[in-house]
């Protein structure tokens, strides 16, 4: 086991304070976003089996262990309970838009609340080497990028999912209504 000076922290702290380490996180997505991600992912009080064969629960929260005896609520779930659940789930999708997009990257809350709701449901490796994620780092338009790109992510097994089409549809009607505020970057 690798030890480090107790002063490790202390030291890493003063690095971020200082603004010489980034501790940049994704910022919440809005009410909007939380509804549609909701919508699309479905409420199930009680564990279940989803079509990958995953336990899964609440608004498809993924457990990792059978039964979902790794969530620290009592089932049924309330809508309370899977919605905490959910938010901390997407923490992951909301720092992946979040770190991925070049700090020249400018989106409004409802640009970046589709994309995290799209993050959420095809992962960040996905996301990280989309054609999406180049185009906006390379400063095209957010709109027109998420316009063309979006749709084209709603395929499973090489066949369309007409869920997905719902989906991307949702997200990108979503991403293309006008908000001033701006959320990304949220780095400096």
């Amino acid at each position: 086991m690798q030890r480090f000076p107790k002063n490790t922290l202390a030291l890493a702290l003063a690095l971020v304070f200082l603004g010489l380490v980034s501790a940049c996180t994704g910022p919440a997505i809005n009410q909007a976003a939380l509804d549609l991600i909701k919508t699309f992912e479905g409420f199930q009080a009680n564990p279940y089996i989803d079509p990958t064969g995953h336990p899964t629960v609440g608004y498809g929260h993924l457990c990792h262990k059978a039964h979902c005896t790794d969530v620290h609520y009592r089932f049924p779930l309330s809508h309370a309970n899977a919605e905490a659940l959910l938010r901390s789930d997407l923490k992951t999708a909301q720092d992946c838009i979040t770190l991925k997009t070049a700090k020249r990257v400018k989106l409004n809350e409802n640009q970046y609340g589709a994309l995290v709701s799209w993050a959420f449901n095809e992962g960040c490796g996905a996301v990280a080497s989309s054609t999406l994620i180049k185009r906006l780092n390379e400063g095209q338009s957010p709109n027109t990028v998420i316009k063309e790109e979006l749709p084209k992510w709603n395929k499973g097994g090489g066949h369309t999912i007409v869920g997905l089409t719902r989906r991307r549809a949702a997200e990108v009607k979503l991403a293309l209504k006008p908000s001033h505020k701006q959320v990304i970057p949220a780095c400096s």
